[in-house]
């Protein structure tokens, strides 16, 4: 069937228009990184590297660079064990309540932030009485990384043949030699894909962090945060931000480069 003119160019107004709307916030902030003006003239009159140079040897920013690095690695890594494990349960499993479980396991990516953030707030510290840290960052970040691993794994766990992992336990095989030498290569680039969507996912997260960091821990994005209206740091903010939409978007597009179409329909389902 033939799409008549009127319609593509229609829709190709509207999708030219949303990426505007979405990406030119971006550029500004990218041009303002750049901006010899402290106070952001626009449009610029001169263009500097000095607040490059001057973010690079911000004591601040770089702490909260290797806090963000190292919550958003230890959070994937934990939810790569426990998605892969739940996908696979789900997957190989037949029970009561197995779609209701399904719906648990996704649930927190499609809820709210603020909505995570307080409930997570209030479970570390009225039922369990620990104190808001660099742990309860990490359990938080957890709890909405799991999700991209799972999505991943699940998807691509329908899609093996499972006559391949039944033949190599009627030869022999356990449960973790089948796992480590039929199942696991087949799910290796979904894993990969689903790891790093995660990463990029927790380190630029900053509504759960609000509520479980506590004021010890300081992740990239609340540095940002706080540091919006300072005189004089505006232009090192809009330099940091600039990195960060960068660092965000290398995981994000290397995901889609391995997991192609399953990774991205998986985690949007």
């Amino acid at each position: 069937m033939r799409i008549p003119a009127i319609v593509k160019i229609t829709l190709g107004t509207v999708v030219g228009a949303v990426l505007v709307f979405v990406y030119l916030p971006l550029a500004v902030v990218a041009f303002n990184s750049f901006n010899a003006s402290q106070n952001l003239a626009w449009p610029p009159r001169a263009f500097t590297l000095k607040w490059w140079g001057r973010a690079l040897h911000d004591a601040g920013a770089l702490h909260a660079l290797g806090t963000s690095i190292l919550v958003a690695a230890c959070a994937t890594a934990a939810a790569l064990v426990l998605g892969t494990l739940a996908a696979i349960a789900l997957d190989r499993f037949e029970f009561f309540g197995k779609e209701s479980v399904n719906l648990l396991i996704i649930l927190p990516i499609a809820l709210p932030g603020i909505i995570t953030g307080i409930a997570l707030n209030n479970a570390f510290t009225t039922m369990l009485g620990l104190p808001l840290g660099l742990i309860t960052v990490i359990i938080a970040h957890v709890t909405f990384c799991i999700v991209t691993i799972y999505n991943n794994a699940f998807a691509r766990m329908r899609r093996l043949n499972g006559n391949l992992r039944d033949a190599a336990m009627d030869l022999g095989a356990d449960s973790f030699t089948t796992f480590r030498l039929v199942t696991f290569p087949q799910l290796r680039s979904a894993l990969f894909a689903g790891s790093l969507l995660a990463f990029g996912l927790s380190f630029d997260e900053i509504i759960v962090t609000q509520f479980t960091a506590g004021t010890s821990v300081q992740t990239l994005p609340i540095w940002i945060f706080n540091n919006m209206f300072r005189p004089g740091q505006a232009p090192i903010v809009d330099v940091v931000a600039t990195f960060l939409v960068i660092v965000s978007i290398i995981p994000i597009a290397l995901a889609n480069r391995i997991g192609g179409k399953e990774s991205i329909q998986a985690n949007a389902a």
